[in-house]
């Protein structure tokens, strides 16, 4: 049986680019909840703790994803690049401050220290999560791409006019509730207490806003998956409610990964199975067979996939193992505060 690499290959991109944006979901998340849920150091401790033994491995999938879709699609990767350089130049550098906030967290023992670590976490936690949601708006409103595969306009306004567009707006604000709805849920799998009561109660809070969002753009778009994203953001509500703190992060899990398989297929039911559509013209549309790398690179880079992507999903399912526990927030059971239903 002949296999369609360039399908293949766009399949493996899309799961890259799934489990980045899951499980950095949650660190985003986590990041700036952590002053917003933490009343005490211990506290605030506590929310970081959650995710500090894991939070590079997480940000290994960001590599593999970029990586991939470089390597498969080079048409694609260069288009996005060069209309969105600004913002990525943004998200690295706030991706190296979130990291040195959380790492540096415990170098120095003051207050003084650990509040303006914890500042900085929680900033470039929020903008992250609300840049990349704004990127994915751009994947399904496009780029001003020419006939020749170059990006129209010039200076600034080429590079951050997509990101001030409606859907990118709206792709930020989703983004932005999503990984406080993620973090929020994951933070009350993870924490005992107060933390964890806390936790869920944002959960039932902010849930709902996200059906809303997810079912207008349902009735807008019409793509089923994002039908089932809101169903499923019903049900981490529904669960957290009940306590049932598991299955609401399977269902925030789920969610995002839903909401972005819908960014990455947006356009990919259209005849010409188009990965980013241009705004100036069909002509200048980047489709999935036109960016994808030659028939020899693919095969190659198979090969390369198919002994290292496993391994690396190994590592991260044994280290999530290794860190399965609670973090403590100082009380041995938690205490009995009354959830509203």
């Amino acid at each position: 049986m002949t296999v369609d690499l360039p399908v293949l290959w766009y399949g493996v991109t899309v799961l890259a680019w799934v489990l980045f944006f899951v499980l950095e979901g949650f660190d985003f998340g986590v990041g700036f909840l952590g002053p917003l849920l933490g009343r005490t150091e211990a506290e605030r401790g506590a929310a970081v703790r959650t995710v500090g033994p894991v939070w590079d491995g997480n940000e290994v999938w960001l590599v593999a994803a970029v990586g991939v879709t470089f390597a498969a699609f080079p048409d694609w990767y260069a288009a996005l690049l060069s209309g969105l350089y600004l913002p990525m130049i943004a998200l690295l550098l706030l991706l190296a401050v979130r990291g040195v906030a959380i790492e540096f967290r415990g170098k120095h023992d003051t207050a003084r220290w650990r509040d303006g670590c914890d500042a900085a976490l929680a900033t470039s936690s929020l903008l992250l999560a609300g840049t990349w949601g704004a990127v994915l708006g751009v994947l399904v409103s496009g780029l001003a791409l020419s006939p020749d595969g170059e990006v129209h306009g010039g200076g600034l306004t080429r590079s951050l006019a997509p990101v001030l567009g409606p859907w990118a707006v709206l792709g930020g604000f989703a983004g932005v509730l999503l990984a406080t709805v993620h973090g929020a849920t994951f933070l009350s799998l993870r924490t005992t207490g107060v933390l964890r009561v806390r936790a869920r109660r944002l959960t039932v809070a902010a849930a709902p806003a996200l059906v809303v969002i997810a079912l207008a753009l349902f009735i807008a778009a019409g793509h089923a998956v994002v039908a089932a994203a809101a169903a499923l953001l019903a049900l981490a509500a529904v669960a957290a409610w009940r306590r049932a703190e598991a299955l609401a992060f399977a269902a925030t899990t789920a969610a995002v990964a839903g909401t972005v398989v819908a960014v990455f297929t947006a356009h990919l039911a259209e005849g010409s199975q188009v990965l980013l559509r241009s705004t100036l013209s069909p002509a200048g549309d980047v489709t999935l067979r036109a960016a994808a790398a030659s028939d020899g690179a693919l095969h190659l880079i198979t090969v390369a996939g198919v002994v290292v992507l496993p391994a690396v999903v190994a590592y991260q399912a044994w280290s999530y193992w290794v860190f399965r526990r609670r973090v403590a927030t100082g009380f041995a059971r938690e205490p009995r505060v009354r959830v509203a239903r």
